[in-house]
């Protein structure tokens, strides 16, 4: 099952932009072609289907949604179902939502799933030594979004990554895109995970890193030792766009909490901005790529930075409109090499409609950016899915390979640190 979560024109009526009522056929929605049986490879033709759905627009004139059901069997799934969905409905902690409300448990099909929310840590120590910490971080916190935001702001008007295979040209949000998945065992990610106390949300960045590492140093593999010789690798500016659910709830909250007035996690796009810097280099200790990525996302967690760009972000929409928020919104994306997003999925099996879900693999586009990394979670699966020009990345299979070579590279080094202290 394919989740997708797609960017195209707004809905407008007059010079502003809003919701209206309207009545729902759903002829108009489900989509069900027509397809041969006997297609020889599968799998691409779904992949090639998905991608051709980036060459149009959704239809404005009915809401912004749409279902494909192909009745095709890949190497996954007995058959798949795209979700099209345009990004101003809900962000991807809302259309989740929406999912689990559609769904019910394998296990059990009068039950919803459960959801996998996650309150906030709080903290409370009445200590006057606390109390000097306490003071002591939040200055800290002021001084390091300070520093970030200026950063932020000096991204929008002049600061821009190093250009590298990676990096999409001018108008690379025009282009097809293609989308491609794989699925990794969630116990290895644990597993690293509770060795580094890290975040589950945020380890990603540490098998991200170095496969982003192994791409760029095998872009050219006869100047490989020149490159690490030289430290070339080190001196590339390369950074992430983090989408950041800044809800009060850090996983997945009931669709119907989501809907009720006055709700503290309202159903919509709650999503702030944080850049995240990738420290470029070339280690043989896999675990060096570990300590190097929890370092910048720490120190990125004593922020506010994302907070700060959503305010910001609809205080400019609110006093200059939507296209100049737009305008701001795509310098940062373009001046930065890749975004990543991750969304918590359901911690069980489901179905739909009777129909069990193999994966959950959701993806964007109309982006200015040649690639976008999704982790998606699902029972005791995880899902990495990739949005990628084929212009810039023409073998989308390979930066997959990549990245699970890298996570299983970490996931054996921790065994083999683990083993040695047992010893």
């Amino acid at each position: 099952m394919f989740l997708g979560v797609f960017l195209d024109p707004q809905v407008k009526k007059g010079r502003k932009t809003k919701w209206i009522p309207t009545t729902v056929d759903l002829d108009n929605h489900m989509i069900v072609p027509e397809i041969d049986s006997n297609i020889e490879q599968p799998d691409r033709f779904v992949e090639d289907y998905i991608s051709n759905l980036t060459k149009s627009p959704l239809d404005l004139s009915k809401p912004l949604w749409e279902v494909h059901l192909l009745n095709i069997k890949t190497s996954d799934a007995e058959s798949v179902g795209i979700f099209r969905i345009h990004h101003s409905m809900g962000d991807g902690a809302s259309l989740i939502s929406l999912l689990l409300a559609a769904t019910r448990k394998a296990s059990d099909p009068d039950a919803l799933p459960t959801v996998p929310n996650q309150k906030r840590p709080s903290h409370h120590r009445s200590s006057p030594f606390w109390w000097l910490l306490a003071v002591w971080w939040g200055l800290l916190l002021i001084l390091h979004t300070v520093v970030d935001l200026l950063l932020f702001t000096f991204t929008i008007f002049f600061i821009k990554d190093t250009p590298t295979p990676l990096t999409g040209a001018p108008g690379v949000e025009f282009n097809n895109k293609r989308f491609v998945y794989r699925t990794v065992s969630m116990d290895d990610i644990k597993r690293v995970k509770n060795e580094f106390n890290a975040v589950t949300s945020l380890f990603f960045f540490f098998f991200v890193l170095k496969g982003i590492c192994h791409v760029l140093s095998s872009t050219d593999e006869n100047n490989h030792a020149a490159r690490q010789k030289s430290g070339v690798l080190k001196k590339i500016r390369l950074r992430a766009s983090v989408l950041v659910n800044i809800r009060p709830v850090g996983g997945i909250e009931d669709l119907a909490n989501m809907m009720a007035n006055k709700s503290k996690v309202k159903w919509g796009n709650c999503l702030g901005y944080i850049i995240l810097p990738l420290s470029i280099g070339l280690h043989e200790d896999p675990l060096k790529y570990v300590h190097q990525a929890k370092a910048n996302i720490d120190r990125k967690k004593h922020s506010l930075e994302a907070i700060c760009s959503y305010a910001c972000a609809n205080l400019v929409h609110n006093l200059l409109g939507v296209k100049v928020a737009a305008a701001i919104t795509r310098r940062v994306l373009f001046h930065t090499t890749l975004a990543f997003s991750n969304v918590p999925g359901p911690v069980e099996e489901i179905s739909f409609y009777g129909h069990p879900v193999e994966y959950i693999a959701p993806s964007v586009y109309g982006h200015p950016q040649a690639l976008t990394i999704h982790f998606q979670s699902y029972a005791n699966k995880m899902t990495i899915s990739l949005s990628v020009d084929p212009l810039v990345i023409p073998d989308p299979y390979l930066l997959c390979d990549d990245l699970e070579q890298s996570l299983n590279l970490i996931c054996d080094a921790v065994k083999r640190k683990h083993n040695t202290n047992l010893v």
